[in-house]
């Protein structure tokens, strides 16, 4: 028997969904219900705005506050999610060159935070890569940063298949996994392994699809892909891999330059689109005030959120979003952080 496309994606979700949300989904509607949904409907509220701007990645850190990388001040600020209060958590990691790359995402283990440097190297630079490591980043007890993985070496010493002209590459994503990491690269098309100790190997290669955003649960590792030039809708998808022999499995596609992809057990799967491409020049973002945050429906598309009113919520060039609950928490570049609530 055939399996379709939009089999799989609906099967795929059965799985990631827990079943209690599973089953009130399988429910018919009660006026109770759908009394619920128009009261409680989606609303964004401004979080914070920090001065130096140019936001990248995002975490929930171990005490619950939201971290999130400033690549332009080669920081890590710390947002509690309650009151927005805002501050630098840790700073000394490599600054942006030409005004892009810089500090991109981090993670947490324990209460040991890694972060990821892009676009930093010497093929960018003009500086010798040692100098200015792309790669990951690890934050001692002392409060400094040291090189963990050199993601750019091994990205030069390993070339992608596909064509590319920053032999470095362009890391977009880190998310942590087993005893380790993967790691995006936009640019190079594929998904790195970094071990442990700090070993890298790749993952994961694709065709020229620019993956972006990571999410793993359990054996499945959930990721975004923006498409190539111009980033078309049709092109902005949401994929599953199992395993590594696998092909990878399309989940949901029909949003225009994805960036990230998140999974909670009480709001669902959503991911995150920056919106349409301003057209600058290639790894340009979006134009401004065209994002959107979609949720991935049962039959393989993306659904964007709306407010009470039925509009869809506009999010200005967002980069990255966490799920806690029923609440969004969505990064966007000019540095501003907003909360979506009654996902």
């Amino acid at each position: 028997m055939r399996i379709t496309r939009l089999a799989l994606a609906g099967a795929l979700l059965a799985i990631l969904t827990p079943a209690p949300l599973h089953a009130a989904a399988e429910q018919p509607p009660t006026e109770k219900v759908e009394r619920a949904r128009t009261t409680d409907a989606p609303v964004l509220t401004p979080l914070t705005e920090f001065g130096t701007g140019l936001a990248s990645g995002s975490a929930i850190g171990p005490d619950g506050a939201l971290y999130v990388t400033d690549p332009n001040a080669g920081s890590v600020l710390r947002i509690d999610r309650r009151t927005g209060a805002t501050r630098t958590y840790a700073d000394g990691l490599p600054t942006q060159v030409l005004g892009i790359g810089g500090a991109m995402d981090l993670e947490f283990v324990g209460r040991t935070a890694y972060v990821l440097v892009t676009l930093v190297g010497g093929d960018l630079a003009g500086t010798p890569i040692g100098d200015r490591t792309v790669g990951l980043y690890r934050l001692g007890r002392d409060g400094r940063f040291r090189v963990f993985a050199d993601v750019g070496t091994w990205s030069e010493e390993h070339p992608p298949v596909t064509d590319s002209f920053i032999t470095t590459g362009l890391q977009y994503a880190l998310e942590r996994r087993g005893d380790g990491f993967l790691v995006t690269d936009g640019h190079h098309n594929r998904v790195l392994r970094v071990g442990p100790r700090g070993h890298v190997s790749e993952a994961r290669a694709f065709g020229n699809v620019v993956p972006t955003g990571l999410e793993v649960v359990g054996p499945v590792v959930l990721t975004s892909q923006a498409g190539p030039i111009p980033h078309d809708p049709e092109d902005g998808r949401v994929v599953a891999t199992f395993r590594r022999h696998r092909a990878p499995v399309e989940v949901a596609r029909g949003a225009s330059l994805l960036v990230d992809v998140e999974l909670d057990p009480r709001a669902g799967l959503y991911a995150l689109s920056q919106g349409r491409w301003d057209g600058a020049s290639e790894g340009s973002p979006a134009s401004p005030s065209t994002g959107r945050l979609v949720r991935v429906g049962w039959r393989g598309d993306l659904v964007p959120v709306t407010d009470g009113d039925g509009d869809e919520i506009v999010l200005d060039r967002p980069t990255s979003l966490e799920l806690v609950g029923s609440t969004a928490y969505v990064v966007g570049l000019a540095g501003t952080v907003v909360t979506i609530d009654n996902l």
